[in-house]
């Protein structure tokens, strides 16, 4: 595995993950490329499953260099924002042109907006060891409006604290891919999953 995976797995605090994706950003979509990362796709493809074509906005929760944004458009979502810890990520990301707005902070913590501000969230790659655990779903159920779908990605490293998290907020599972290994090419073995959700509107 790279080292900067070696990094951001290993990172000690938030403030450590986001200075190493600074220093990724302009490496970090070629190195992914050649480990073979699957998670924006199959993460793309459960939200065009499950949330109708045009819901907007929708919030990229962990954006990094707009790996997902890009091609929000090209499957029905044209009008989304993004969300990163990392500036330098972020930074790659605004010269892509495909988000309205792009926001610095953290998910996991409390989020910069409204109650139901968001038609659909998407999160992939962010849940994951030595980044988020299930504690940030608690923020994407609050900023997605009722009915609206959320789609992670989910380590399975983390895996056993999101069971009882979902049934907590009461999020409906619409949605769950069996495990698999979301870099092929690199020596991290520990599979993912990814889910999609919607908060209930009842």
């Amino acid at each position: 595995m790279s080292e900067k995976l070696d990094a951001v797995y290993g990172a000690a605090s938030a403030e450590e993950i986001s200075r190493t994706y600074d220093d990724w950003a302009e490496a970090y979509e070629a190195d992914m490329r050649r480990f073979g990362y699957r998670h924006p796709a199959i993460g793309l493809a459960l939200l065009a499953r499950h949330a109708p074509r045009g819901a907007a906005p929708v919030l990229d929760a962990g954006a990094g260099t707009g790996l997902v944004g890009e091609w929000l458009g090209l499957v029905g979502f044209p009008v989304a924002d993004a969300l990163d810890l990392s500036e330098g990520m972020l930074a790659v990301a605004r010269r892509k042109g495909c988000y309205r707005a792009l926001h610095r902070a953290a998910l996991g913590g409390p989020l910069p907006f409204a109650d139901g501000a968001y038609a659909a969230a998407i999160a992939t790659g962010v849940f994951t060891t030595g980044h988020v655990g299930a504690e940030g779903l608690d923020e994407l159920a609050r900023v997605v409006r009722p009915g609206g779908a959320i789609v992670l990605t989910v380590k399975e490293t983390v895996w056993p604290a999101f069971v009882a998290r979902i049934a907590a907020l009461g999020l409906e599972v619409l949605d769950e891919t069996p495990p698999y290994h979301s870099m092929p090419g690199s020596d991290d073995q520990a599979p993912s999953r990814a889910l999609a959700l919607r908060v209930r509107d009842d």
